[in-house]
């Protein structure tokens, strides 16, 4: 399994796909495959910001879905281990989605089930998927500086919806710090997407 790990560190995309379809065909649990995907990912996610580039940790990505998409016929059905759900979206009139997909690779591979609300989210729709999907985390992404006022607006359309007492809310990008995360009314703030799965891994105790 730590050839799966180390090959997933060293984005080799062919070496990873090839480790996994032979060790499902050889009938190895496919549980026990995605969590040296996870592990490999985890890894990658250790060095981001010092040796890993934006570049790697997409690639990473880009490797741990295509597995992902490989092991997923195997594992449904199977008791694989989830630390909850979280919604994520980039806010309204801000279309930028690299931090948020490396956000969703990074918390998928922690054992997260993400509901991806895409980009340009307005504040409405945050509130309707909290709703259906009931979950206790909200994560809003913004790149720009004009993304500080939608992330205000739909925390403020969450607490109108009497849901703000049931959620955790963390905004991420680049213009956002302690400032920015006050005065919106954030739970937390982070610039590095893998900060910000520490964080939410801190809130439902999976740390």
């Amino acid at each position: 399994m730590n050839e799966i790990s180390e090959a997933i560190t060293n984005l080799e995309e062919e070496k990873v796909l090839r480790l996994v379809k032979e060790k499902l065909d050889a009938g190895e649990d496919p549980i026990k495959l995605l969590e040296a995907c996870r592990m490999g990912m985890t890894e990658i996610g250790k060095g981001s910001g010092d040796t890993v580039f934006l570049t790697d940790l997409i690639m990473a990505g880009e490797i741990f879905n295509e597995a992902m998409e490989i092991l997923m016929p195997k594992l449904v059905g199977a008791s694989t281990k989830s630390l909850g759900k979280v919604v994520i979206g980039t806010v309204e009139g801000d279309i930028h989605n690299i931090g948020k997909d490396i956000a969703i690779n990074f918390l998928k591979a922690e054992g997260f089930e993400v509901i991806d609300l895409g980009v340009d989210v307005p504040p409405q729709k945050f509130v309707d998927a909290i709703k259906e999907h009931n979950t206790p985390i909200v994560g809003m992404s913004g790149l720009l500086t004009l993304s500080i006022e939608p992330m205000k607006k739909a925390i403020e359309a969450i607490a109108a919806a009497n849901l703000r007492d049931k959620v955790k809310v963390i905004i991420g990008g680049e213009r956002t710090d302690q400032n920015v995360s006050d005065y919106v009314g954030a739970d937390a703030w982070v610039n590095d997407a893998i900060d910000g799965v520490k964080i939410i891994k801190n809130w439902v105790g999976g740390a």
